[in-house]
C-alpha cells in the first residue's frame, strides 16, 4: 500500500505538530500557510508538562525551550501592589517561552521529517472525501485534510461544524519588550507577576534571556484600554507603581478578544479540525497551545492504529475530546471574576491560590500525559 498523504491548513502550534507527527509515522505531508512567512500572534506563551512532552515526542523540545526560563513562581497582586496569592510550580516543568521560538522549532522538526511547507497558500474549503480547495482556485486530494487555521477557520466553516462560538467579555493586548540590564541578572528573574486594577490586568513574564512578555487584559468594552498603540497614560493611571515599566512599551502589540469555540464534531469524513479552530478557550489556565499540540499528536497516533481515516478520527475525538472540554470549562470559570467587584475578586483569587483542591482543578490538564508520549 502506498504512503498516505495529508494536506494541512495552518502552520501554527496544531498544524505543525500534526505535520511532524504524521511525517514521522510515514505520511507525506504538505502544510499551507496563508502568510508569507511562518509567524504567530501573541508574544509569549506558558508551556506546561503536557505540552513539553509533545514537543519532546516530535523532536522540537530542545530548540523550543533554549534560553527560556523555568516559570517557578506566579504572584497575583492588586493595583496597589499588595500580594493576593502565590503559586509555586514544583510538581513538574513549565517554561515561559517566546511563541515564535516554538513555531520555529516545530517547523524545523517538520522539515527534518520531510514535510513540505507552502507559504502564501490559503486553504478555503474542504469536502468530506478529502478534497482541499486553495485560495488560488487549485484543489488537492488527500487521504486526510486537517484544518488548523485558527478561530476564523474557513475549512471548519465550509463543513458547517460550529456548535457554539461565544465571544467573551474580555480580551488581551500582547507584546514583547527588552529586558533591562537589571532584569537580566535579577535573582527572581523567572517570577511571573499578575497585577489587577479594576477590570484591567497586567501580566509580567520573563520569557527568554533578553525578553519580557507583557499581556494587558481588559473588558472588550474598554475601548481606551484595548487601544493599540497602548494608551500609556491610562495604564499608568491604573497601575501608578508600574509607571517606569509601562513607559518602556513601544508601539507594538496586538489586541484579540477571547473566544470559546465548540464543534458539533471534530471531523467530517477525511477532514479533521484541530487547535483553536476546534476548541478555542480563554487563556486562564494557559492551555490553548497545550491542548492544540496534544490533540494534533494524538490524531496521528489514532491514524496509525486504524487504516480507515474516518473511523480513526471518530475514535480520536471520542477519547481525546473530554480532556479538552474540561480544560475549556475550567478556563472559562476562572475568567468569571474579571467582572466582579475588586474586593470580591481579590478574595476569590486568594482562595484559589490557597486551596489545594482548586489548584488541582486548574493544573489537571497541565499534568495530563498526552497520548503518544
Amino acid at each position: 500500500m502506498g504512503r498516505r498523504h495529508a494536506e494541512i491548513v495552518g502552520a501554527g502550534f496544531a498544524g505543525l505538530t500534526a505535520a511532524c507527527a504524521l511525517a514521522q509515522r510515514g505520511w507525506t505531508v504538505r502544510v499551507h500557510e496563508r502568510a508569507e512567512r511562518l509567524r504567530t500572534t501573541g508574544a509569549g506563551i506558558y508551556i506546561y508538562e503536557n505540552g513539553l512532552r509533545v514537543l519532546e515526542a516530535v523532536g522540537a523540545y530542545d530548540a523550543a525551550v533554549k534560553g527560556a526560563p523555568f516559570a517557578h513562581t506566579r504572584e497575583v497582586r492588586d493595583g496597589r501592589n499588595r500580594l493576593i496569592s502565590v503559586h509555586r510550580w514544583a510538581a513538574s516543568r513549565v517554561f515561559s517561552i517566546v511563541r515564535q521560538n516554538v513555531i520555529n522549532a516545530l517547523a524545523a522538526a517538520a522539515e527534518r521529517a520531510g514535510v513540505e511547507i507552502a507559504t502564501n497558500s490559503a486553504g478555503m474549503a474542504a469536502t468530506p472525501d478529502g478534497e482541499l480547495t486553495l485560495g488560488d482556485g487549485r484543489s488537492a486530494k488527500a487521504d486526510l485534510v486537517i484544518g488548523a487555521d485558527g478561530c476564523n477557520s474557513q475549512l471548519r466553516d465550509s463543513l458547517g461544524l460550529v456548535s457554539k462560538r461565544k465571544y467573551l467579555v474580555d480580551g488581551c493586548t500582547r507584546l514583547l519588550m527588552d529586558k533591562t540590564a537589571e532584569e537580566r541578572v535579577a535573582a527572581d528573574g523567572t517570577k511571573t507577576i499578575e497585577y489587577w486594577s479594576g477590570t484591567r490586568r497586567l501580566l509580567y513574564t520573563p520569557c527568554s534571556e533578553t525578553d519580557i512578555y507583557i499581556a494587558l487584559t481588559m473588558l472588550d468594552s474598554d475601548a481606551i484600554a484595548k487601544a493599540v498603540p497602548i494608551r500609556k497614560d491610562e495604564w499608568k493611571r491604573a497601575f501608578p507603581h508600574l509607571g517606569a515599566l509601562i513607559d518602556r512599551i513601544g508601539g507594538q502589540g496586538r489586541y484579540d478578544r477571547f473566544e470559546l469555540i465548540k464543534l458539533k464534531r471534530w471531523s467530517a469524513g477525511r477532514v479533521a479540525i484541530v487547535g483553536d479552530a476546534a476548541h478555542a478557550l480563554p487563556p486562564n489556565i494557559g492551555q490553548g497551545g497545550g491542548c492544540a499540540m496534544m490533540n494534533a499528536l494524538s490524531l496521528a497516533v489514532y491514524l496509525g492504529r486504524e487504516s480507515d481515516v474516518a473511523t480513526a478520527l471518530k475514535a480520536w475525538e471520542h477519547k481525546e475530546r473530554p480532556t479538552t472540554e474540561r480544560a475549556q470549562r475550567i478556563s472559562y470559570i476562572l475568567g468569571l471574576p474579571t467582572t466582579w467587584p475588586p474586593a470580591l475578586r481579590a478574595a476569590a483569587l486568594g482562595i484559589a491560590g490557597r486551596s489545594q483542591w482548586l489548584v488541582r482543578q486548574r493544573t489537571r490538564t497541565a499534568l495530563h500525559r498526552p497520548t503518544g508520549t
